[in-house]
């Protein structure tokens, strides 16, 4: 500072000691943390007290010192009279600000009178500090009686304060640690809870398991009968039979696609051309897209009004081709294969209809709800499995996470005192 009380006093490096060390159950820490946050509360009250009580003469004097300089006339009248002006008006600010800043000193009797008293020094001390350095050179060459003492005296004051500021500090520093070793205690419970609940939803999800592991051995071994029965053996034979059959509807599918694909053009342009009814309509897309599926008994009519328009068309040059005479041998040669190709179909859907329902009457019932029960059921264990897996992986969490916590309030509690503590978690 600029008055000269800014120096603080060498401090002695303190003797390092030996740490006691001291093994503590986790169930005792609170307790512990408790006790000594108390000790260093009344510790700190103790010693900000003692602190208050070395600073309360200084303000007496720092009075004293205003009322003698109000006296003093500092032999303004052997100056200048100009400078005499500067004198004696800094000489009143000094004055002023002792009378109106320096204050009596509260009493300590808790931490809350402890953060008033801190308060109230470090107000008074700016004060003082600013008007004295405004004022410096007034005392320092016309009252330099008072220089030294006002130095002194505010620069114990000055240190006072600081000791006193650092003692709080220090005790918000304890209560800030206490306050996280309470919070980590408490998150440790916590998990202690979430752990045996979660161990809890182990057993019971290993016991659900269990019970699906052998439900699904009970299923696989009545399937397993069934399906050594000499009825689902021809069950599976006609299901290899129908299997086989159907490749023969591609074979169909494909004679009559390669016949009708001969005349798709004119089809089409026929299609954009007429006007036909909703029935016709639909008949004439599929005999584009999959004549397969149309040509049953039923359409065999519409067809031929279909093909017969075309080849009008053709003749007339409303439909234009190619090749004239080689489009209307193609009309006439499906129109001639047609009942063929009708029948052809109309066979296979039948046989494939015996065949199908020979299947059915082969298939067991029982089969298929045992083989339906084992699917949810395996589906069922799947999940079970995920579910033990991922409660096993929280309560691994957990049980990497504690260890950590204690380790955090071992460190904090070294705040407390010089003895080392172990916690125990058992």
């Amino acid at each position: 500072m600029v008055f000269g009380w800014g120096k603080k006093k060498q401090e002695e490096k303190p003797v390092e000691e030996i740490p006691q060390t001291k093994e503590v159950a986790l169930s005792d820490v609170g307790d512990i943390v408790a006790d000594l946050e108390k000790l260093r509360e009344s510790q700190t009250v103790s010693e900000v007290k003692r602190l208050r009580n070395n600073t309360a003469p200084l303000i007496d004097d720092l009075i004293k010192v205003g009322n003698m300089l109000e006296k003093d006339t500092l032999n303004v009248d052997d100056i200048d009279k100009h400078l005499a002006i500067i004198v004696v008006r800094g000489k009143k600010q000094v004055i002023n600000m002792i009378k109106k800043g320096v204050v009596s000193l509260p009493e300590i009797s808790s931490i809350d009178d402890a953060k008033k008293l801190d308060m109230s020094l470090n107000q008074l001390l700016k004060k003082v500090g600013d008007v004295l350095g405004r004022q410096t050179r007034v005392i320092h060459i016309f009252a330099k009686k008072y220089a030294a003492q006002l130095k002194d005296n505010l620069e114990v004051m000055n240190q006072n304060h600081s000791d006193i500021h650092n003692i709080l500090q220090n005790f918000e520093n304890t209560k800030s640690n206490s306050e996280e070793i309470s919070n980590a205690l408490k998150k440790i419970n916590t998990l202690k809870s979430t752990k045996i609940e979660k161990i809890q939803k182990i057993t019971d999800t290993n016991n659900e398991l269990e019970s699906a592991k052998e439900r699904l051995a009970s299923l696989e071994k009545s399937i397993e009968e069934i399906k050594s029965s000499d009825n689902y053996k021809k069950y599976v034979e006609s299901k290899n039979a129908l299997k086989l059959f159907e490749n023969e509807k591609s074979k169909i599918k494909d004679e009559i696609n390669t016949q009708f694909t001969k005349i798709s053009r004119p089809l089409g342009r026929y299609e954009y051309a007429s006007s036909l009814d909703k029935e016709q309509k639909t008949i004439l897309t599929k005999l584009l897209e999959s004549p397969f599926d149309v040509l049953i008994p039923e359409n065999r009519d519409s067809i031929i009004v279909i093909l017969e328009n075309v080849r009008k068309g053709i003749v007339s040059d409303s439909i234009s081709v190619k090749d004239v005479d080689k489009t209307l041998s193609q009309i006439t040669e499906i129109e001639e294969s047609l009942d063929g190709f009708i029948s052809q179909v109309s066979g296979y859907f039948q046989k494939h209809q015996k065949m199908q329902d020979e299947l059915n009457l082969l298939r067991s019932e029982k089969l298929i709800s045992l083989e339906t029960e084992l699917e949810k059921v395996s589906d069922s264990k799947d999940d079970l499995e995920l579910k033990s897996e991922t409660f096993q992986g929280e309560v691994d969490e957990i049980d990497s996470t504690i260890p950590q916590l204690v380790s955090e309030i071992e460190k904090k509690l070294r705040s407390f005192s010089n003895t080392k503590y172990t916690v125990l978690m058992s």
